[in-house]
């Protein structure tokens, strides 16, 4: 399959699209210095002038101009931290509902719906090949059973391979060097190139020697054991073809080393009109030699040959073939199961991942909440604060002012100012409860866990649908 748990894969990604990266920090709002303002504002010498003209005057009602400039920039500052609040929390807004839990709750009821089905395709996938391979198993048991019951067959067939097999593959290397060697010897006398031309036309000889009986054992002598008459009769005339080739061959090689020259000289001739005249003709004991060893290598040629593939005419081949379509169905077996295992851990790694994100993002909306929640009481006590150093201000001017007058105070100088509190709204529409959330996950997280549950027992029932081919198409045992 192209795409393996594709719900899942969407679910994984969005736990995992950079919601972890909010840091919980606590802003300070700054103090307001009532020593630097008063000196700013310079409210003692202010009040000192302003009660020396008994101003404001005993009637007045509201504040003057220097109580109103200590209030707006109380207020200024007020203002400031206001607008930074609100900034934050609409940045916590933004943190939680990006997190959108409602969101992924619904991709893990998609993901468990979707995931065994997915996991079952990936199954019937691998049911539909493995049948293709065990139908070529089949076939090649047909093939095999048809051939034994058709020949009467009952031992197993021979089959060239591994170490006896290269044994008779270097046996015959073995032979080719040393009768080349040895007949080039013989065959030095008289070659213009003495050694090194004797090695050249042996090995010829060797050659043609050899590869005439390795030809004659395996395409032609092996059909003696065929159990059709006529065909153990071509067999019977292959053997002795061979035999008067091979007898040839080797005296043509005797004579020919008794003859002076080469084959370029036209000692070729010669040799073919001695051997018509009197084949068994020859005068030296070492030409008798070099026959004797030609015959002897050829034979035991011919009998490495035989030995290479099974004595009877086309068994090896519909051996290998059932071997092979055996071997290619249990390896191909081997890897659709290792492909289920490799399915099933890949989709639980995922599901791991998503549990241990849900849990981040747990604590993620956990701290986002409570942070605010701090700035919200952080910004309470920062405009008690304002509050108290506003007073604290004008109290500084009043002193000043009273001390310096002639008439008593306004009566509104012995009232404290009273700051307007402002509350930030926050914004809490479709807001999770920390309660409600857990639950909510433990679910979650409870569906995934049996979701894991449920892919095991399905990669458990798919290789046991794999095996399930071997029942219904059990293997022939021979004899």
């Amino acid at each position: 399959m192209a795409i393996r748990f594709e719900s899942l894969n969407k679910l994984r990604d969005k736990v995992l699209e950079a919601n972890h990266d909010f840091r919980s920090g606590t802003q300070v709002f700054p103090s307001l210095n009532v020593d630097k303002m008063a000196k700013d504002l310079d409210l003692v010498n202010e009040g000192k002038r302003r009660g020396a003209l008994n101003q404001p005057p005993k009637t007045a009602k509201s504040y003057d101009d220097v109580e109103y400039t200590v209030i707006e920039r109380v207020e200024e500052v007020k203002k400031t931290s206001q607008q930074a609040v609100e900034s934050d929390l609409q940045l916590f807004a933004g943190r939680l509902a990006s997190l959108d839990f409602e969101d992924q709750f619904g991709l893990i009821n998609l993901a468990n719906s979707s995931s065994v089905s997915d996991f079952k395709a990936e199954v019937a996938v691998g049911v539909d090949e493995l049948h293709g391979l065990r139908k070529a198993l089949n076939d090649a048991e047909r093939e095999h059973t048809w051939f034994k019951d058709k020949h009467n067959l009952i031992r197993a067939a021979r089959i060239p391979e591994g170490g006896a097999h290269l044994l008779r593959v270097s046996l015959l290397v073995f032979l080719f060097l040393v009768e080349t060697g040895m007949n080039g010897s013989f065959l030095a006398k008289g070659n213009e190139q003495g050694f090194f031309g004797g090695i050249i036309e042996a090995a010829a000889f060797s050659f043609v020697n050899i590869g005439i009986a390795l030809l004659a054992s395996i395409y032609c002598a092996r059909l003696v054991t065929h159990k059709s008459f006529p065909v153990k009769a071509i067999g019977a005339a292959a053997i002795a073809g061979y035999v008067v080739l091979a007898l040839a061959i080797n005296l043509a090689l005797a004579h020919y080393r008794e003859v002076t020259g080469s084959l370029a000289d036209g000692a070729g001739n010669l040799v073919v009109s001695n051997m018509w005249a009197n084949p068994a003709g020859l005068t030296d004991i070492k030409s008798w030699l070099l026959f004797m060893i030609g015959m002897l290598f050829s034979i035991i040629a011919f009998i490495d040959g035989w030995f290479v593939l099974d004595p009877y005419v086309g068994y090896a081949g519909v051996e290998k073939r059932r071997n092979s379509a055996r071997e290619n169905y249990k390896e191909g077996k081997g890897e659709l199961i290792e492909r289920l295992q490799d399915v099933r851990d890949e989709h639980n790694d995922k599901v791991k991942e998503i549990i241990k994100g849900l849990g981040l993002l747990q604590r993620e909306h956990r701290a986002i909440v409570e942070h605010r929640g701090k700035l919200l009481s952080l910004f309470a006590e920062h405009q008690n604060h304002l509050e108290r150093a506003c007073n604290q201000l004008l109290s500084k001017y009043r002193e000043a002012n009273v001390q310096a007058r002639e008439t008593p105070p306004p009566k509104f100088f012995s009232n404290p100012y009273h700051l307007e509190k402002v509350k930030p709204k926050v914004t809490a529409d479709g807001e999770w409860g920390d309660k409600e959330l857990s639950a909510s996950i433990r679910d979650a997280q409870a569906k995934l866990n049996e979701q894991v549950r449920l892919i095991g027992q399905e990669c458990q029932n798919g290789i046991a649908a794999y095996q399930e081919l071997d029942r219904l198409h059990p293997d022939k045992i021979d004899g």
